[in-house]
């Protein structure tokens, strides 16, 4: 079989369970169900580290953050690592990149490895974005994610037949600030969108920090929801109504941006079908991490609970992959570019600081009896400034998930009354799939919080990554 083509697309803060392939109550997305359809859906894909630029150094390394030097979205992407896209362009790939980069402007930090880019400085915009690209950047007329599939099929109608390519389509949406196509704005109205099950979660039993974050519906800022709050719902009494009513103007504008992606899925898909490529062309759908819909209140993402930890991820390759497949094994974003790199023929050493591994054989269906029955993650921003969320790792396994908050020494700088001791969490996902009662300190559960102590340790040294071993450990401030 030839090396086959791959259209990596991946939207910016897109939740699994606003996809209706993964079970979705609040919205439809037919076109990006046809890959499960036609594919395979996974159902256990994790982050290692929630938040844009730290997911998607991974995603193109295959290595963690303390490795990559991606920590944060605060931190430079260490350009010297290579990428799965430089390698397959190396071995005659024709490769693009358009939409979202998020890994720094300076000339160091651009694109490296593809024929072709347009990126959005920074986050971007939604309506006549900024773009720039190998020639210098230009104002774009339009809405950016009808731009980036217009260039995305630009990209494919010039490619050389003859030889594979990989496409990487970077949607902005559905990140913050939601700004719909007006074509979808009679979608989701207002009142018709169901509110999740722990939305009024009063956090009783986690940590201190966790529930000091500022990402309850009610921090959602008028930005955020376009209109003013009610005279009438104003007030400290008030504040679910005022979360309910700041709930439905939130999901109405990010599930009508997720539209418009579904939308471009269905015309890369139709023009693949049309040429006659679908067969060995492998389609991804993914997002570079969770994101809380009104779980547990929250909106945003960072925290290790499961709606911020698990990222989508569709697949379609009718060459390998059975129709309506789907993989339960667990994956993390670390995977991805060993993966990409076994599809189209090619050695995980050609990425020599990779840290992951292909699960193309669990694509297939084959049972691989090694396959880790465990993730690590880390999370390293601490007290940022807008959302107070805090530096934690964590494991998590198929029956329980153990989280440390190493507080000790990370208080608001320059400030000592936040400064407190390491918190931790233990969740039963067996007996508590919501993540709604931390057992950590319940001497039922002393045995597995040893074990999993344990396993974190393990997973640690496995990576290479240090754990936090108190002031002096190095550490993002946000003082500088």
């Amino acid at each position: 079989m030839t090396r086959p083509n791959i259209v990596f697309v991946m939207s910016d803060d897109h939740a699994a369970h606003a996809i209706s392939a993964y079970g979705s109550r609040v919205n439809s997305t037919p076109n990006i169900d046809r890959i499960a359809t036609q594919g395979a859906r996974l159902d256990a894909v994790y982050c290692t580290n929630s938040i844009c630029t730290p997911s998607r150094a991974t995603i193109l390394t295959g290595a963690y953050s303390h490795v990559n030097g991606a920590c944060s979205i605060y931190s430079e992407f260490d350009y010297r690592v290579p990428t799965f896209a430089e390698v397959l362009h190396d071995s005659g790939y024709q490769t693009a990149l358009y939409g979202k980069w998020h890994l720094g402007v300076t000339p160091k930090a651009n694109p490296q490895g593809f024929d072709d880019w347009r990126i959005f400085p920074d986050q971007g915009e939604y309506v006549d974005p900024l773009m720039y690209g190998p020639d210098g950047e230009e104002r774009v007329e339009g809405y950016a994610t009808d731009i980036v599939t217009d260039l995305s099929l630009g990209f494919l109608n010039a490619v050389d037949r003859e030889r594979p390519f990989a496409l990487l389509v970077h949607h902005k949406a559905p990140h913050r600030p939601w700004v719909p196509h007006p074509r979808h704005a009679e979608l989701y109205p207002v009142g018709s969108i169901p509110e999740p099950e722990t939305m009024w979660d009063d956090h009783a039993s986690m940590s201190r920090v966790v529930q000091d974050v500022r990402m309850t519906l009610d921090d959602l800022t008028l930005a955020d929801v376009k209109e003013p709050v009610p005279s009438d719902l104003e007030g400290d009494e008030r504040w679910r109504e005022r979360s309910s009513w700041k709930y439905q103007r939130y999901m109405r504008d990010y599930l009508q941006t997720i539209q418009a992606i579904d939308d471009s899925v269905g015309t890369l898909l139709d023009w693949l079908d049309a040429e006659g490529l679908a067969e060995n062309t492998v389609v991804v759908y993914t997002s570079d991490q969770g994101f809380f819909l009104g779980d547990h209140g929250w909106f945003d993402k960072r925290l290790m609970f499961d709606e911020s930890l698990t990222m989508p991820m569709l697949m379609r390759w009718p060459a390998e992959i059975e129709p309506g497949s789907h993989v339960e094994a667990m994956i993390t974003n670390v995977d991805f570019a060993a993966t990409f790199l076994d599809m189209a023929g090619e050695s995980a050493e050609a990425l020599p600081a990779q840290q992951g591994r292909s699960f193309r054989p669990l694509l297939r269906g084959e049972t691989v009896e090694d396959w880790p029955q465990s993730m690590y993650y880390r999370y390293w921003e601490h007290d940022d400034p807008e959302h107070h969320a805090p530096a934690h790792y964590g494991v998590r396994t198929a029956t329980h998930k153990f989280i440390h908050y190493y507080n000790d020494g990370l208080g608001t700088p320059g400030s000592s009354d936040r400064v407190m001791p390491s918190e931790f969490e233990l969740y039963d996902l067996v007996a508590d799939p919501a993540e709604l009662t931390n057992v950590a300190d319940d001497p039922s559960y002393a045995e597995i919080r040893r074990d999993l102590e344990a396993e974190l340790a393990r997973l640690q040294e496995l990576y290479g990554d240090r754990p936090y071993e108190g002031p002096d450990t190095p550490r993002l401030d946000w003082s500088v």
